[in-house]
């Protein structure tokens, strides 16, 4: 067996189809089946079991994908770490996270480092959840992903950077822009717009409000908080958001955000595979983003 034909294994399995996996991969499903092929033959099991829609891991099948995944992506970190040493201080950072951080939590960041690091180059990946950001990290696409942090487990760690009251988003002239605070009680029955179901903050949201006895109606789904808080500006319904500080200011006359501080704050930060394999130079980006974090929180460090 070779790498490439491991690669394209991997690359089924994340896909779900061979179909899928070629054009993930830029090359005919009849290669990618002649590589899954070689693999079962020198195995001398099946991997994968054909299904009405798609493909399905056999047990043998997972097996080797777990082995695969966490193989590929330390021989990938290898090479690059190998390659900025061969370049100094010349490599490249790559970060995986949702549309609007940068804007949020990274801005002055990014300029300080390019300043320390000028060979350095920045490559950022968009996923919509935290799980699109993890499946990265897991498969060595990136070498960091700025993410809700979730219970720790699996085969990342997580270090948080800052903790997000809540805050509810509405309209100035909307009957609940006159409280100077929100109960869960007042958003029972409340129809809502939020995140998708399956994203984390999401689902911490949902779980922290079930905890009072509140189950809000989410009848808009959107892909990311500004949006959310752009549409609850426009007089187009509620929504319960992080309080991110660029909506704050005198900058929106007709948004108010109202805090609901018996919400426990969301907490957002870094994943990676492993903190002691990180590059260099992504260490200092990841350190450079929480030093900024921090001062913009006014503190004198950061709060890992």
């Amino acid at each position: 067996m070779t790498l490439d034909d491991l690669r394209v294994f991997a690359a089924v399995c994340r896909s779900g189809s061979l179909s899928g996996a070629a054009r993930d991969l830029g090359c005919t499903q009849s290669a990618v089946s002649q590589h899954v092929k070689r693999l079962e033959r020198e195995l001398g099991l099946s991997l994968l079991e054909r299904q009405p829609r798609g493909v399905a891991t056999t047990s043998a099948g997972r097996l080797l994908h777990m082995a695969v995944t966490e193989g590929l992506g330390r021989i990938d970190q290898a090479v690059r770490r190998i390659e900025e040493l061969a370049r100094a201080e010349g490599g490249s950072v790559r970060v995986t996270t949702g549309a609007t951080t940068v804007r949020h939590f990274m801005a002055a960041a990014v300029v300080d480092f390019r300043r320390r690091f000028p060979r350095a180059s920045l490559e950022f990946q968009t996923e919509t959840s935290s799980r699109g950001c993890f499946d990265a990290l897991t498969t060595g696409a990136v070498d960091l992903a700025w993410i809700t942090l979730r219970p720790a487990g699996g085969s990342v760690e997580q270090r948080p950077v800052v903790h997000l009251p809540w805050s509810l988003a509405v309209a100035a002239g909307d009957p609940l822009a006159a409280k100077s605070r929100i109960e869960p009680v007042d958003l029972q029955d409340a129809r809502l717009i939020g995140l998708p179901e399956n994203s984390t903050a999401r689902i911490q949201l949902g779980s922290r409000l079930a905890e009072s006895g509140i189950r809000p109606i989410f009848d808009t789904s959107v892909t990311d908080w500004d949006t959310a808080i752009l549409l609850a500006e426009l007089g187009l319904g509620h929504a319960v958001v992080p309080t991110l500080p660029e909506w704050t200011g005198p900058g929106h006359p007709d948004l108010r955000l109202i805090p609901i501080p018996a919400l426990p704050a969301l907490t957002a930060g870094w994943a990676v595979r492993r903190w002691d394999a990180l590059s260099p130079l992504a260490r200092a980006f990841a350190d450079t983003v929480a030093h900024h974090c921090a001062r913009r929180a006014g503190k004198s460090s950061t709060i890992w």
